[in-house]
């Protein structure tokens, strides 16, 4: 492989994957339709013709029994990343993740360490049916125990991927569905990536900070750049991880702005945007020349396909807040 070249988010996933059963034999994929076919959105392609059966295993249609079983193999010292073929087939294995994925090291005292993934398509906007769009983040982020991060494009899912499952706590590792085959970015592999559980400001600005993470991360940037033909400096930052959160980045921008906006696909009722908000009006309340405000989808479930663009918090809602921001 050459040093640099453009993937998408859906080959970056595939050749981190790869090369994290390169230099691990005890990383293992499980999943439904992750070996012959290679998943529903080919992140796991090629991986069982080149792995073997015993290491990329197509999984019956049962998400609990994909996760407890990994929990018996995170046990015995195993590295196992399982894919939910969907956000919203996760429930099923509610349970384990949150009564024994996040518990076990605790519960043991340290003496048990749960290195999985659980790898979780995520959001809307592919025109899916109902339980294909959801954005459930809040409620693993809400579980102590658990990490869970976000990656947003090509390059952070080649090497996100990697170090969560260098990872020896449980990581939820959420990919933004919409993304997968939307946008090429270059990749050197030789590059020195950033660590994990940190955020990252994408592009600079003055007037106001706008926060996000996994597909309203591009959202965020086009307000930014649509806000700059209004001549108003708008600020991003992919937040990339959930919990731990990593606020640092955002106190410095929001004490530099004054102003606050956060943006994602899940309800804003009770959503990480509440968590955030609440953060910077603790940390940076002499700060604020406005309150932090939230954008997301309605408190309703996910709509039937053809009014999603109306769920779904877009460019026009966004910078709708970043112009009520401006004009406190």
């Amino acid at each position: 492989m050459s040093d640099t070249q453009k993937i998408t988010l859906a080959k970056g996933l595939n050749m981190g994957l790869r090369r994290a059963m390169e230099d691990d034999p005890k990383v293992l994929l499980m999943g439904e339709d992750v070996g012959k076919l290679g998943g529903v959105f080919r992140i796991t392609d090629g991986l069982q013709k080149d792995f073997g059966e015993d290491r990329v295993i197509d999984s019956p249609l049962a998400e609990s029994g994909i996760v407890g079983t990994a929990v018996g193999l995170a046990l015995r010292g195993y590295r196992p990343v399982v894919e939910i073929q969907f956000d919203g087939f996760v429930y099923p294995a509610y349970d384990q993740i949150v009564c024994q994925v996040a518990k076990m090291t605790f519960r043991s005292q340290g003496k048990s360490k749960m290195p999985m993934v659980i790898r979780i398509p995520f959001g809307g906007g592919i025109g899916a049916v109902e339980h294909h769009s959801e954005s459930p983040e809040a409620q693993f982020a809400h579980t102590p125990g658990l990490k869970v991060v976000a990656c947003s494009n090509p390059v952070d899912g080649y090497w996100m991927i990697q170090q969560a499952i260098a990872c020896d706590d449980p990581v939820v590792f959420l990919e933004p569905k919409r993304q997968y085959h939307a946008d090429k970015a270059e990749l050197d592999d030789t590059a020195t990536p950033e660590p994990l559980f940190t955020s990252r400001v994408v592009r600079r600005g003055s007037d106001v900070t706008v926060l996000a993470y996994g597909p309203t991360v591009k959202t965020a940037l086009k307000v930014a750049e649509a806000a700059a033909g209004e001549g108003k400096s708008v600020e991003v930052i992919d937040l990339r991880t959930l919990s731990p959160l990593d606020m640092a980045p955002v106190y410095e921008s929001v004490r530099r702005t004054g102003r606050a906006v956060i943006t994602h696909e899940a309800h804003v009722n009770l959503g990480m945007g509440a968590e955030v908000s609440a953060r910077i009006t603790e940390e940076c309340f002499y700060s604020l020349e406005a309150p932090v405000l939230r954008v997301g989808a309605f408190d309703t479930p996910y709509p039937p396909s053809r009014i999603e663009e109306d769920y779904l918090p877009d460019l026009d809602r966004v910078l709708d807040a970043v112009d009520r921001s401006l004009e406190y």
